[in-house]
């Protein structure tokens, strides 16, 4: 496994309507082979990329549904055999009865694995069913690999299973939009990004965050894409509203030191056998 990797995060608008799939589809993959162009070796979309996000009820999310095995899941287990990439995508899943909120991770050997948003935001528990894989590491050639959705990026205990499991890279596919309070502060950041900061910081990993722009159906989406370090600053940042590509070469060494110092390891140090039962992860 190679220390070091090209990742490129996208910063687009996707368009809800069933009819508009295959242009979400083609856009994608235009800007994807840009990302290529610019040496990616993975590219993060943002959520829901494939069919937009604001549905009106929950047939409408149905008409907009495949399963693992269709269309969108094949064309870019093509695309990715072809160029030679990884790519983490999200679309709705549908698997029998039940729709998820998905992404998927795809490289170039095919299909490598799914995660199912957990923690629903407001509407999306009209239409979704809450996620029911857990949080896994998918070990690739180029690291290891973790993906979250939105929402779940609010909750701390997301980021830190992923990490003691060794993740290199936590991939957030993200439809960040209005919330509480300030939407920017004066450096044109909203709070998303600092919970972003904060999660790569305490656990020591990569974060690549994906946002949507845009303004769908009353909704507006605030930008703000990020690839996070393992100390927790920014390395590269989007802007609120524009389309755009943003890049880093990652050195995974950095995300597998979890000494800061001689004495004190960030996963080592945790005192488990006191806050563990606290928080209601064992009984007496």
């Amino acid at each position: 496994m190679d220390n070091k990797v090209k990742i490129s995060v996208v910063q687009r608008a996707p368009i809800v309507g069933f009819e508009n799939m295959k242009k979400n589809m083609n856009e994608s993959m235009n800007l994807a082979h840009k990302a290529i162009k610019q040496d990616a070796e993975l590219i993060v979309f943002p959520e829901l990329n494939q069919t937009g996000y604001v549905f009106e009820n929950r047939k409408e999310a149905f008409s907009h549904a495949q399963p693992i095995d269709g269309e969108i899941i094949n064309q870019w287990i093509e695309f990715c055999k072809e160029q030679g990439v990884y790519i983490a995508d999200s679309f709705v899943e549908k698997d029998g009865a039940n729709l998820y909120d998905t992404a998927v991770l795809i490289g170039p050997k095919g299909y490598i694995g799914k995660y199912r948003k957990t923690h629903l935001w407001n509407n999306e528990k009209h239409y979704f069913t809450p996620g029911d894989l857990g949080y896994q590491v998918f070990e690739t050639p180029i690291g290891k690999i973790g993906l979250l959705i939105c929402w779940d990026t609010w909750f701390p205990e997301t980021f830190r299973i992923l990490a003691l499991q060794g993740a290199d890279i936590i991939c957030t596919l993200n439809n960040w939009v209005y919330t509480p309070g300030p939407l920017f502060d004066e450096l044109g950041r909203c709070m998303a990004v600092y919970h972003t900061m904060s999660a790569a910081q305490v656990n020591g990993v990569f974060i690549a965050a994906s946002n949507r722009i845009g303004t769908e159906r009353g909704a507006k989406f605030l930008g703000n894409s990020v690839i996070v370090g393992p100390n927790g600053w920014p390395i590269q940042n989007g802007d609120i509203d524009s389309e755009m590509i943003i890049a880093a070469e990652l050195n995974l060494s950095d995300s597998r030191k979890k000494h800061w110092t001689e004495l004190n390891d960030i996963h080592g140090d945790r005192r488990k056998d006191l806050y563990d039962e606290m928080l209601g992860y064992l009984k007496k």
